[in-house]
C-alpha cells in the first residue's frame, strides 16, 4: 500500500489508516469486541499498519481493543491517539456534552481539557490501554480555552522529549489555532473532518497545511457511512447512534445522496469500485491529504477499505464527483 510522508516528519502513513471510533461502541449503537479486534487484524493484513484511535472513543475501551488486536506485531504497526477529552474527572475541564443515549445505559459528560497536567496523565493512561510504551503520533483532539497554546504543546514536547511519543499533531483546528500552536513545537499534522458532503476545509485548513507542510489526516471520508451506499431512506438507527440526531442523515437527504452515488455508478464500474471506495479515494486525491481514516466493524469491511488505497481517479473523474455532490448544496440544515 502506498505511504505518504507526514508534514516534514519521518513518519509515513498508508494512504488508508484503520479508524478505530466505531469499535469502541459509544455513539455508534454499540460493537462486538470479537468483531473490533478481527477487523483491526483484518486491516493490518491488508496493508493498513497504522490505527487511530482516542480515549473518548467508547471511553477507553477502543484503545484497549486496539492494544489486544496489535498484540505481538506493535514494532510493525504505527498506532494514533489523541488527549483533550475527559470523561473520568473535571477538574480545570471546560464542559463539552453530555450523552444520555450509551449502549450500557449510562451517561456520559464529557469536559475538554489540555491542561500540561492532564495531557500528561492521559498519556500514562493510553500507553497502558494500548500496551506499548510509545505512541507513534498523539494528537490533541479538539482546540481549548482550558490552557494556552504554549502550555498544551510544551506538554507535548515533554512526552516527546521522554520518548513517550514519537511525533504529534492536532485534530479539528482551524488555520489560527494550528498557526498559535506552531509557535511552541513541531506540529506535524491535523486531523480533520473532509467528504464530499463536508468540504468546509478546504476553504481554510488544508490550503494552510499545504503551505505549511502540515499532514492532513482526513476523519469521515465516507461521512459516518452515508456515502456507502449502504445507508438507505428507510434504516432506522438506535438512540445510542450518534446518527439517530444528525440532520445529514434524515430521510430526504439519504435519498438525495442515493441518487447523487447512482450518477457515479459509470465511475465505480470504471474504477472496479464500491462507493465507499470511491469516495474514500476522491479524498485521497486532493491536494495535501495524507491519510484517510476508514472505520470498519467487521474483517469484512476492513477488508474491503483496503481497495481504496488502488483506486487512481483522473483529473476528469475528481472533478465530475465533486460536481455531483456540490449540486446538492449544504445538507446539514436541519429540514
Amino acid at each position: 500500500m502506498e505511504h505518504r510522508k507526514v508534514g516534514t516528519s519521518r513518519l509515513e502513513l498508508p494512504v488508508v489508516t484503520f479508524g478505530a471510533w466505531a469499535i469502541g461502541g459509544l455513539f455508534w449503537g454499540g460493537n462486538e469486541d470479537k468483531e473490533g479486534i478481527e477487523a483491526i487484524q483484518a486491516a493490518v493484513d491488508h496493508g493498513i499498519d497504522a490505527i487511530d484511535t482516542a480515549p473518548m472513543y467508547g471511553c477507553g475501551h477502543s484503545e484497549q481493543l486496539v492494544g489486544q488486536a496489535v498484540a505481538g506485531r506493535r514494532d510493525k504497526l504505527k498506532l494514533l491517539t489523541k488527549c483533550g477529552l475527559r470523561w473520568d474527572e473535571n477538574e480545570g475541564g471546560e464542559f463539552y456534552f453530555r450523552l444520555e443515549q450509551t449502549p450500557d445505559g449510562t451517561p456520559v459528560t464529557v469536559y475538554k481539557n489540555v491542561t500540561a497536567k492532564s495531557i500528561l496523565t492521559e498519556c500514562e493512561q493510553s500507553l497502558k490501554r494500548l500496551a506499548t510504551d510509545y505512541i507513534d503520533l498523539y494528537q490533541v483532539h479538539w482546540p481549548s480555552k482550558t490552557a494556552p497554546a504554549e502550555e498544551t504543546v510544551g506538554a507535548l514536547n515533554k512526552l516527546k522529549e521522554q520518548g513517550k511519543i514519537r511525533e504529534f499533531g492536532v485534530s479539528n483546528y482551524n488555520s489560527h489555532q494550528l498557526r498559535e500552536a506552531l509557535k511552541y513545537g513541531a506540529v506535524v499534522s491535523d486531523q480533520v473532518k473532509y467528504n464530499l458532503l463536508e468540504r468546509d476545509i478546504e476553504k481554510d485548513e488544508l490550503p494552510a497545511c499545504r503551505q505549511r507542510r502540515i499532514g492532513v489526516i482526513a476523519y469521515s471520508p465516507m461521512a459516518m457511512g452515508l456515502l456507502s451506499g449502504k445507508v438507505t431512506p428507510d434504516r432506522e438507527f438506535a438512540a445510542s447512534d450518534i446518527r439517530s440526531t444528525n440532520p445529514l442523515f434524515s430521510q430526504a437527504n439519504r435519498q438525495k445522496v442515493q441518487d447523487a452515488l447512482e450518477k457515479l455508478r459509470p465511475i465505480a464500474a470504471t474504477n472496479d469500485a464500491d462507493f465507499a471506495t470511491l469516495a474514500v479515494a476522491w479524498v485521497l486525491a486532493q491536494p495535501g491529504v495524507t491519510t484517510a481514516l476508514v472505520g470498519a466493524r467487521n474483517a469484512q469491511q476492513a477488508a474491503e477499505n483496503s481497495k481504496a488505497a488502488s483506486i487512481k481517479l483522473s483529473q476528469q473523474e475528481v472533478e465530475k464527483i465533486r460536481q455531483v455532490f456540490a449540486s446538492l448544496g449544504d445538507l446539514r440544515r436541519r429540514q
